[in-house]
């Protein structure tokens, strides 16, 4: 079943700002919620359809991406846009739900600190990039990245905070003109961790981590362009006393092609033909992306005539259907002779048909072929 349109699913227009996007989220989570719709399995997809909504759209960068391609922009592995579990949207979203004594009497904590330690934890993200060539945009690839990365070293131990008893956040009640007034922050001691590290080996960090080569294997979909970042979910940087680890970022870079140049979807290719096969006809192989291709010459082809093969670029990212190749014939104009080279042509330069309009044929400007080639 394809996959609904993210601002449908949370009911909000495509300019809504983050406070209305986490707001229509909150509302669609607490309607779906599985402890207000016990075994009601068409709830609790909805519940996590809602989650996937929001972890796109409260992300910039997703949100941009989403915008420019949909769905296929942002599901580039797990946590890009799909394939929650329950336990993942409490870990992740729990605090969305902790924002007033309504969520927390609902919730009963369920969601509650959880979601602000796993924040809090969470590794930051790594950014690298990756060079591809036209050929591996046209199939997709599989690349094989080394990164110098933080990750969780061996050995650690862990003990709970003290200060806020593994909860990360420390409570204090005022008294007010209205009564008493609880108020929650982040824990000073762990920073919102809930843990601490007790032991750790020699040449670990006091967070329990280490730097290590770590190779990754990136799925890069056929289609992509420059400029344009896939998000690889867990794969940054480990997150401090245990926590979770951020995404690697992946910006996409094209290498130079030695014949083509891309323009969108479209490929564009110089034929350099000779006068002789302009004025004769001729077939001649032109390469493609994965293969030679064969064309067919009408005798008299002009030079700046433009060709083109359907189906011969290169893929969307976000939907069905490939660009074209696109040929401009040039014609070559020697300019070394041999001695009996000019002669042949000498003898031709006052032939008839050799003169400039001697078919009495109007040709048309550079301007309207291409007026009419891309009206075709």
């Amino acid at each position: 079943m394809a996959k609904r349109d993210y601002y449908e699913v949370l009911g909000i227009a495509r300019n809504a700002s983050e406070d209305e996007i986490k707001k229509a989220y909150r509302k669609a989570a607490i309607k779906f919620h599985p402890d207000k719709n016990p075994g009601d399995a068409s709830a609790e997809e909805k519940f996590k359809e809602a989650a996937e909504a929001y972890e796109v759209l409260s992300n910039g960068d997703k949100r941009a991406r989403y915008d420019r391609f949909g769905h296929q922009g942002v599901n580039n592995g797990p946590g890009g846009g799909g394939g929650f579990s329950m336990d993942d949207i409490f870990s992740n979203f729990g605090d969305i739900f902790n924002e007033g004594s309504p969520f927390e009497s609902f919730f009963g904590g369920r969601g509650g600190g959880g979601g602000s330690r796993a924040r809090a934890n969470r590794g930051t993200n790594l950014r690298i990039r990756v060079k591809l060539t036209l050929e591996e945009i046209a199939n997709g690839v599989e690349k094989k990245i080394k990164v110098t990365k933080a990750v969780a070293a061996e050995g650690v131990t862990y003990k709970t905070c003290a200060t806020c008893g593994g909860s990360g956040q420390v409570s204090r009640i005022t008294n007010t003109i209205l009564g008493q007034m609880r108020t929650a922050s982040t824990c000073p001691h762990c920073e919102g961790s809930g843990q601490m590290v007790d032991r750790r080996p020699a040449g670990v960090d006091p967070d329990g981590l280490v730097r290590k080569e770590e190779v990754i294997s990136i799925n890069i979909p056929a289609g992509v362009a420059e400029g344009m970042q896939l998000t690889v979910s867990g794969k940054g940087n480990a997150g401090r006393n245990g926590g979770p680890a951020g995404d690697l970022m992946v910006l996409v870079e094209e290498e130079e092609h030695p014949h083509f140049k891309r323009d969108g979807n479209n490929i564009l290719f110089d034929l350099d033909i000779s006068f002789v096969d302009a004025a004769l006809g001729a077939q001649i192989d032109v390469p493609t992306l994965d293969a030679k291709a064969r064309i067919k010459l009408e005798p008299g082809t002009q030079p700046g005539k433009l060709l083109r093969l359907k189906g011969k670029g290169l893929p969307s990212v976000n939907s069905y259907g490939r660009g074209d190749l696109i040929i401009f014939v040039n014609v070559y104009v020697p300019t070394k002779l041999s001695r009996e080279e000019k002669e042949q042509l000498e003898a031709l330069r006052d032939a008839a048909n050799f003169h400039p309009g001697a078919d009495n044929v109007k040709k048309s400007s550079f301007f309207d072929r291409m007026r009419d080639f891309f009206n075709e």
